[in-house]
């Protein structure tokens, strides 16, 4: 095959896939790892790939990388929809106890289905806490007697609408939410969870740590990502719900940190 053709055809399966690696695409073209590094080296100089640790990922896939709300609100839609519905089920009408929900487009899925939670007799309450000031807004609208809402101050960050800072983790060392539901812009094998901004890092760490047990919702697009700041160690959070089986190397790391992996 020649380098033009290897080329293509490493740049449509970083189209198709997200991530390819230096092994195996020296071993689906029987060449060596040397030629593929070249390939990749060449194919980053025309802006079609960005070179990681081992691999590359797509072009546009940065560690500073970073989206409006309103923007993930609308990407992956039905797989996050997806994802909502099954951490709705650890909520169900005979939950007795309390949620921390962080900021974020999947988190906002959740916040629209809780919005409408009853429990399975008269008087209980779900008690949710939150440092996302739209979810906070959109929860406080419906006026359901069945929620108990706390919104965590602090600094806004206008990109995402989270509360973050010194205030937001001193309020989250204060509580023990039964569960937390944190969003996450990477989950690797290597470097746990990550999301680009330190600030908003920080307040992802208060709830890992202040919670009784951790969910991370994260779509398919975010597994194999890295973002600039790690925010938990894989062996940190109880479950991952996702809605793409994740890759040999990823569901064998958190085989070993004992995460439970739900595939919404």
């Amino acid at each position: 095959m020649y380098a033009t053709e290897r080329h293509q055809h490493i740049a449509d399966t970083i189209d198709r896939v997200g991530r390819v690696s230096v092994a195996g695409l020296a071993r689906d073209f029987g060449v060596t790892t040397e030629t593929i590094r070249r390939d990749l080296d060449a194919l980053e100089q025309l802006g079609r790939l960005r070179r990681v640790h081992g691999g590359a990922v797509p072009a546009g896939q940065s560690a500073l990388a970073e989206t409006s709300l309103d923007e993930r609100l609308v990407r992956d839609a039905a797989q996050k929809d997806t994802i909502a519905r099954a951490a709705l089920a650890l909520i169900p009408p005979t939950f007795r106890g309390s949620v921390l929900l962080d900021s974020g487009s999947t988190t906002g899925r959740l916040a629209e289905l809780l919005a409408a939670w009853a429990p399975d007799e008269n008087g209980a309450v779900l008690d949710i806490s939150t440092n996302s000031i739209p979810l906070a807004a959109r929860l406080h609208a419906v006026a359901n007697p069945h929620l108990r809402l706390r919104s965590l101050g602090g600094a806004v960050r206008g990109i995402t609408g989270a509360a973050v800072g010194p205030t937001t983790i001193a309020q989250l060392s204060e509580i023990r939410p039964d569960l937390a539901f944190v969003g996450a812009n990477g989950v690797s094998a290597e470097f746990g969870l990550s999301t680009p901004d330190e600030t908003e890092a920080a307040a992802k760490a208060a709830m890992v740590h202040a919670a009784r047990r951790v969910v991370v919702l994260a779509d398919s697009s975010k597994l194999d990502a890295e973002s600039l700041v790690r925010f938990a160690c894989l062996d940190e959070i109880d479950t991952l719900i996702t809605d793409a089986a994740p890759a040999p190397d990823l569901a064998a790391s958190l085989s070993d940190a004992d995460v439970q992996v739900v595939l919404a």
